[in-house]
């Protein structure tokens, strides 16, 4: 599962000693193609990184499409006796969620298209004609597909091509929290690839966590924040095109990363980011990628819909400028 977002969200680290019991612990190292950071309080001696691994193993044995020998590596290409586990079912089911409440902008079938375009697992394909494009719309739709009673997944087309990466990262981290959180860890926080789950607070500084929203013009190796804000036992995650695109060298178009599974087209609409901030990882993650595909007022309606989900986007006017929009209780996080 390869980072898909370059994206937009980090830590703000603080350099403080706790004075109390529990000592802060630091791990960094390597998953689904970016790096991660955990930082965490206990007075336990336990193996976290040995349990670290187990967990991100266990997510990317089920859900990769980037590993060969993954469970969803071996459904796409037409193995109907995998029965899926208990992983697989839970981040069906949040897309299945994600996908009524988005109407059907978040779909895990739209792995055909990405991969058309080259933004999955293989070269993408050169000459993406109106013919091209309507035989690979025709394997996407969520409800053309199903877990069955026996746990393998059906398809209608053998053809259809299951990616949840677009939520999958998200869970994993939610994994990882779950994990601290049966060590009786509370107060944490857990960056992978941009995204982040904070739960308690930083007892450092005795204050919430504290994260950043990336300003889009930035550049990659000197990332600045447009805004600070808090986040205490939520998740965050987000999406963006304003890095993640393929430009067609004999055509000049630009293909950006976020497809839309209604049309099976990659291309830009007003929305450039999405930051999203729910109860889960991938709630956050999912959702995020579904407004950047819905678009600003389809997304601000279904944002408005939504408990306990807040999002800042940005996005460009009728006259091309850089605007944000803040939903009520993102602004409300936010650090004056």
């Amino acid at each position: 599962m390869k980072n898909l977002f370059a994206f937009i969200a980090f830590i703000v680290f603080a350099s403080c000693k706790n004075d109390g019991t529990l000592q802060k612990k630091v791990l960094q190292g390597n998953a689904f193609g970016t790096t991660y950071t955990i930082q965490y309080f206990t007075n336990s001696n336990f193996d976290a990184q040995k349990q670290i691994d187990s967990v991100l193993y266990r997510v990317n044995k089920s859900m990769s499409t980037y590993i060969y020998q993954s469970d969803i590596s071996k459904i796409n290409r037409g193995d109907s006796t995998i029965v899926v586990d208990a992983l697989f079912k839970d981040v069906w089911q949040i897309s299945q969620r994600v996908h009524t409440n988005s109407l059907g902008y978040f779909d895990p079938t739209v792995g055909s298209l990405r991969n058309l375009y080259g933004f999955g697992d293989t070269p993408y394909f050169e000459n993406i004609n109106a013919a091209v494009l309507d035989s690979v719309r025709a394997l996407v739709g969520f409800s053309k597909v199903a877990i069955k009673k026996d746990g393998t997944v059906h398809k209608e087309h053998p053809n259809i091509y299951l990616d949840f990466n677009a939520v999958a990262k998200g869970y994993g981290i939610d994994c990882l929290g779950n994990m601290l959180a049966s060590n009786n860890i509370t107060d944490y926080i857990i960056e992978l690839g941009g995204e982040i789950l904070a739960k308690g607070k930083n007892l450092s500084k005795n204050k919430p966590w504290t994260s950043g929203v990336e300003a889009i013009f930035s550049a990659a190796d000197n990332r600045k924040a447009v805004v600070y804000f808090t986040l205490k036992d939520r998740g965050l995650a987000g999406s963006g095109n304003y890095r993640k695109y393929r430009i067609d060298e004999t055509t000049g178009k630009k293909y950006v990363h976020t497809i839309n599974p209604l049309t099976g087209l990659a291309q830009q609409n007003n929305v450039t980011s999405a930051t999203i901030i729910a109860p889960t990882c991938a709630l956050a993650d999912a959702y995020a990628t579904a407004c950047m595909a819905m678009g600003l007022e389809k997304a601000k309606t279904m944002l408005s819909s939504l408990e306990n989900v807040d999002g800042y986007l940005t996005y460009v006017d009728a006259n091309q400028q850089s605007q944000s929009y803040v939903t009520s209780g993102f602004e409300n996080l936010i650090l004056k």
